[in-house]
């Protein structure tokens, strides 16, 4: 059964992890002592809800959590190392660290490790996220027992509200850019100097030029949207930014 381990301190494990091409190990201690980091586990890398929303959401609040004080983000599955690599890079969170816990021994000492054997899984980790601070679990968000893969309060969101509730009232923030454009790169450099987070659509790759014309008019990037309407180019984000900042 899933455990609340609020006010108790992290267990103290090796994480065995590749470092340039080369098996290296480390410990709870170098990546939790005097610093304040959050945590999420889930079932497994390449999944569907893992790799569609709970790991996309993290990265994307990345600078926001930072922000609000948080050193770093950490993924954690019961999965091996080559795995957590593969799927770091195929998901692009490079504001995240991915950490195998291969053999599920950070998992069973946190009380998180749990029975997929129906799924072909075998021990695998319960959904939770967590606030860490100096090595000692503020708070946990773990998701309820239900048949299934319930994916309700563990999410990015719900954890940056605990953290700041103001902060988590962020407007959704889309971005057409292209590469080798330094307007893209401004635009881009906005929204993270603002400490808004952003889904970036890279023409020529996430869409194409008939994409941007159908939702914007244009073809030129950048193009945002805020909250579904539509922004404009780089100096028009600048505007709003500026707005927004005075407001």
């Amino acid at each position: 059964m899933p455990q609340n381990r609020e006010g108790r301190r992290v267990p103290e494990v090796k994480f065995r992890i590749r470092r340039d091409g080369d098996w290296a190990e480390v410990g709870s201690e170098e990546i939790f002592s005097g610093r304040t980091v959050v945590v999420f586990s889930l079932p497994g890398a390449f999944t569907p809800t893992c790799s569609s929303a709970h790991v996309p959401r993290f990265n994307e609040l990345a600078p926001v959590f930072r922000a609000n004080g948080v050193d770093e983000i950490v993924c954690i599955s019961v999965n091996d190392a080559f795995v957590m690599d593969a799927w770091r890079r195929e998901q692009g969170a490079d504001r995240i660290r991915f950490l195998p816990d291969g053999n599920g021994e950070f998992t069973a000492a946190m009380g998180m490790l749990v029975d997929k054997s129906d799924l072909g899984f075998g021990r695998r980790s319960w959904r939770y996220s967590m606030l860490v601070r100096d090595g000692v679990i503020e708070k946990m968000f773990v998701e309820p027992q239900v048949p299934g893969d319930p994916y309700e309060v563990s999410d990015a969101d719900t954890l940056l509200r605990y953290l700041n509730p103001q902060a988590a009232a962020l407007p959704a923030i889309a971005l057409f850019t292209r590469p080798g454009c330094p307007y893209c790169t401004r635009a881009k450099a906005l929204l993270e100097g603002a400490g808004l987070p952003y889904q970036e659509i890279v023409v020529g790759e996430g869409a194409s030029i008939a994409a941007l014309r159908a939702v914007s008019g244009a073809d030129a990037v950048p193009q945002a949207f805020v909250d579904g309407a539509h922004i404009g180019d780089s100096t028009a984000l600048a505007a709003w930014v500026e707005g927004r900042a005075a407001a």
